[in-house]
């Protein structure tokens, strides 16, 4: 098998549960900016929800299927990195009453998720 690389069973394994879990992020993300627009608070300065929604189906896309095929490290790393991004928000929103029209629990439930789904992607980028 020249230029292919073999995984170990556990590091596939957690490449394979990074990707998951990212996608149940994606998801619940992708949800979250329909039900913003649903209700009508989708901020308008931000352009057409179903821009955003496809942008997201994309970007999901492609970090599912670099998690689950390319077992990369340094692509897990800079994935986690660029999730960690969204803490502040979501923190901000959850514990300092930064958001006006949604709910503190809005917020936290987010931050929750993010963090759970950066703890598996930092068990494959790390190996943990």
């Amino acid at each position: 098998m020249l230029g292919r690389v073999e995984h170990e069973p556990l590091r596939a394994r957690k490449f394979r549960q990074a990707a998951i879990a990212y996608l149940h992020y994606a998801v619940l993300y992708e949800l979250g900016v329909y039900s913003l627009y649903e209700q009508g608070m989708f901020p308008a300065s931000r352009g057409s929800p179903s821009g955003w929604l496809i942008i997201g189906a994309v970007i999901t896309g492609v970090v599912v299927w670099g998690l689950w095929r390319w077992h990369n490290r340094w692509f897990a790393r800079a994935v986690w990195v660029v999730m960690s991004l969204r803490l502040p928000a979501l923190m901000g929103g959850a514990f300092l009453g930064t958001a006006t029209a949604v709910a503190p629990g809005f917020y936290l439930a987010g931050g929750i998720v993010v963090i759970a789904a950066m703890w598996m992607i930092a068990r494959a980028a790390w190996d943990v």
